[in-house]
């Protein structure tokens, strides 16, 4: 139960003063003409005209407007009293004086309105001696009173001109679990998920025009798979059967392929039972297409100009800057073996150790901790990991990776070993991973088979073979390349954060408990 500080019992009690006023503070309608921005707009056109029409510089006549929004300065000297209110499209100050409003209207803004609450001002528009647009008020209501006053954010100016910020939540993780706090308070919080809204736009709006169909597939699965990953695990109790959030959308997809689709796209959460980093939540936004008759080439060629559309849409810009570093996403984006990359930055030659003991062997000699129980494909991925993808700043692909570890990739003509699939690599973060995809359904069910060899029974990574998914490649699915990407990581490029929390509205964060 809440239980009031000091603060919020003056407001509770200023609350009841207003209703016993016979004011409804929390009324069932309101009078809005314009938006803020609207109405300044509007008067400000005004002002043109008439400087146009009589070129005396005159205010223009008065119009009148209803504008609402959040106090966000309140400034109730007595019978001429001054604030701010902002919405979501701007901020104007409201000026009330007692022979507008009358005493009473007066007294309440003075004496029962408190900062943060939601009020609706009818008035005139009119601009100050220092030039500032002002609604001067008519009349005044509250239509929403904030009995919890929010973390405010205050500037200082200090002696050598630097602006210094200071109150508002002192703990950033608070940030994240009072995200609508967060953002009443702060502007640049907003506009990075006006960012993100405008980020999945860009996606569609490209694949749109490259011809994509937007489909939606199933989030509970009765098989998990496209990835090796943990699933989240869920029962149906009248159908009496376990389910799991996906992992991935991409075998319901490529069913599609089957279906006579030639290019399906979906965007939509996926659910990942892993742990929680600066580029990892257990729930997430992804991206997936898949385009018959092309290869990983093909996807390739996609990729660079899909985020080079989004980057031009966001910011009007191929180049952008990420944490200090400026990124060019135009085309063409460098292209790396795996192998190469690996062999540059660590000095060794995977392909030379073919199993996990002789490869965790050489990577212990190089100072290096591998994981005891990891298979000879996680010690590969962990070189890329570790010791390559921190200094691909730069769009770069890294391309051919070992068929262990990619069990849905079709297998180089000329290495049996390696498969055509990619990883992109922008500001030292792994973005998507792409195929030239199996439609072989003989090698698939193999592959199925040869990943089960490789982990232990009870290994929740593991890739489960999905029947009906063989099945309908079985009908005959066309050659296809395939592509997946994590938005939240693209948006955390686009609006410049290092974290995946600063661009999720609501992230997965510990109990309070757990954190005692």
């Amino acid at each position: 139960m809440w239980e009031p500080n000091d603060l919020e019992r003056q407001r509770l009690e200023k609350l009841e003063r207003i209703r016993e006023q016979g004011i409804n503070p929390y009324p069932p309608r309101v009078k809005r003409t314009h938006t803020i921005s609207e109405a300044i707009g509007a008067y400000e056109a005004a002002e043109a005209a008439a400087r146009a029409a009589e070129g005396s510089g005159e205010a223009p006549a008065p119009i009148p407007f209803t504008v609402t929004g959040r106090l966000t300065a309140h400034r109730p000297p007595g019978k001429s009293s001054w604030g701010h209110i902002e919405d979501g499209t701007g901020r104007v100050q409201i000026w009330l004086r007692v022979n507008e409003v009358g005493e009473e209207t007066q007294a309440l803004f003075n004496d029962q309105i408190d900062l943060f609450d939601f009020v609706e001002v009818e008035g005139t528009m009119m601009r100050t001696r220092r030039g500032e647009v002002t609604v001067l008020a008519q009349s005044f209501r509250p239509i929403a009173k904030a009995l919890s006053p929010l973390p405010v954010v205050k500037e200082r100016r200090l002696e050598d001109g630097r602006v210094e910020r200071y109150g508002g939540f002192t703990d950033p993780e608070e940030r994240y679990r009072q995200r609508y706090a967060d953002l009443a308070v702060n502007p640049a919080v907003r506009e990075v998920f006006r960012i993100r809204a405008q980020t999945i736009s860009a996606l569609r709006r490209f694949l749109d025009s490259e011809g994509f169909l937007e489909v939606e597939t199933p989030i509970l699965q009765p098989i998990y798979g496209g990835a090796a990953a943990r699933p989240f695990v869920t029962h149906h109790n009248q159908l009496r059967q376990d389910l799991f959030l996906r992992i991935s959308f991409e075998l319901y997809l490529k069913r599609l392929m089957v279906g006579m689709y030639e290019a399906v796209c979906e965007i939509g959460r996926d659910f990942r039972n892993e742990g929680v980093s600066r580029k990892h939540n257990p729930e997430f936004t992804q991206i997936e297409w898949y385009k018959a008759y092309i290869d990983y080439n093909g996807v390739m060629d996609i990729t660079e100009r899909m985020l080079a559309f989004v980057a031009e849409d966001v910011h009007g810009t191929t180049t952008i800057t990420f944490q200090g570093q400026p990124i060019d996403l135009a085309p063409p984006w460098q292209r790396l073996t795996l192998r190469d990359a690996i062999l540059e930055r660590t000095g060794i030659d995977y392909t030379r150790y073919p199993d996990a003991p002789s490869l965790a062997a050489v990577m212990r000699e190089k100072g290096k901790r591998p994981s005891p129980d990891s298979t000879w494909g996680k010690l590969v991925d962990s070189l890329l990991g570790t010791d390559v993808e921190p200094y691909l700043i730069q769009p770069t692909f890294i391309i051919d990776y070992p068929r262990d570890i990619s069990p849905l990739a079709k297998m180089k003509p000329d290495d049996p070993t390696h498969v055509e699939r990619f990883e992109f690599f922008i500001g030292g973060l792994e973005m998507g991973n792409a195929f030239t995809e199996i439609n072989d359904p003989l090698d698939q069910e193999q592959r199925f088979i040869d990943m089960g060899r490789l982990y232990s029974a009870d290994d929740e990574e593991a890739h489960p073979v999905d029947e009906d998914y063989l099945r309908a490649m079985r009908y005959g699915m066309p050659p296809n390349g395939g592509f997946g990407m994590g938005v939240d990581r693209l948006v955390m490029l686009m609006a410049d954060r290092p974290n995946i929390r600063e661009v999720l509205l609501f992230p997965h964060l510990r109990s309070r408990e757990d954190e005692e």
